[in-house]
């Protein structure tokens, strides 16, 4: 069987630190080829994610670094009591991996629709939050996931990435350009969209800059401030609820520092229609070229 690029990082991390055991709430989708290899190091607990997230705390107190997945709607959700109380005041490192976040759970209804998980996560003490934009972002972010002492969650997204990415550092986002129109902050699958949106942008004459979050917790607060500082405008672009996510911890630095600026918040209102991808990116008006537009008209506004 062919390994996946993250079965293959986390296969590697496993080979490297015996400490690292593997758990799953029956979501095997990204994991297919690991219980061969892994044996009595792969735990599946069945459909049941507060048992999975128990379990983990407790090999976490046993010197182990547990890497549960699970839908990111029930792992967030349904066992949030037990991430707040067992992981999250124990300061234990449990990795909590949520598969299909956002957008990415496509044609599952709203129960399924991960929109509230980087809120939730934000309020549990300590946790770290990996909100990768591809597949070589989350390959390249693993290994640091897995050796912070703290828990962290992490959004996977394994799609392709849209351009080259700048060397990857915990807690530092990546920012791609220097124009002064507009700075896009953004995290998780839609930087790509919010990139391929700045592309089209450049050949309206507006220049502009990307900030990849990469960590939403921590966050690049020093990258933050001198977008605000430097831009006309500030645009938050983010599959997840207005409330709780990118754009809150971005308006809440900036309340904190006393930063002045222009901010445009794209994100979900709520639940969205069950689609394939592309169709609810349109749907939702996240495509590039939605951005590009909904971005110009404020910038003329």
């Amino acid at each position: 069987m062919t390994l996946s690029p993250y079965e293959v990082a986390l296969l590697a991390e496993a080979e490297a630190r015996p400490e690292v055991v593997v758990l799953t709430a029956e979501n095997r989708a990204a994991l297919r080829a690991l219980p061969a290899r892994l044996g009595p190091r792969f735990v599946d607990v069945g459909i049941c994610e507060q048992t999975l997230v128990g379990a983990a705390a407790g090999l976490a107190l046993g010197g182990r670094i547990p890497v549960v997945h699970a839908l990111a709607t029930f792992l967030t959700m349904r066992a949030f009591e037990f991430i707040r109380s067992d992981v999250g005041l124990a300061r234990l490192p449990v990795k909590l991996v949520g598969a299909v976040p956002g957008l990415l759970s496509g044609a599952n209804g709203p129960t399924h629709q991960a929109i509230e998980d980087l809120g939730l996560m934000r309020l549990v003490p300590g946790m770290e939050i990996f909100c990768l934009a591809d597949e070589e972002e989350l390959v390249a972010g693993l290994p640091h996931a897995i050796a912070s002492p703290r828990p962290v969650y992490v959004r996977h997204v394994a799609t392709p990435a849209r351009y080259w990415h700048k060397p990857f550092t915990w807690g530092r986002a990546e920012v791609v350009g220097a124009g002064c129109d507009v700075a896009v902050i953004s995290a998780g699958y839609l930087v790509g969209e919010a990139w391929d949106a700045l592309v089209a942008l450049r050949k309206d004459g507006v220049e502009g800059r990307l900030v990849n979050l990469r960590t939403v917790a921590p966050l690049d607060e020093a990258a933050v401030l001198a977008a605000a500082r430097a831009a006309r405008l500030l645009v938050t672009v983010e599959d997840h609820l207005l409330t709780g996510g990118v754009h809150s911890a971005v308006v809440e630095l900036l309340s904190r520092t006393g930063v002045a600026a222009r901010v445009l918040p794209l994100a979900l209102s709520g639940p969205f229609a069950a689609a394939p991808l592309p169709a609810a990116l349109e749907r939702e008006e996240f495509t590039a070229l939605q951005l590009a537009r909904r971005i110009s008209a404020a910038i003329e506004r």
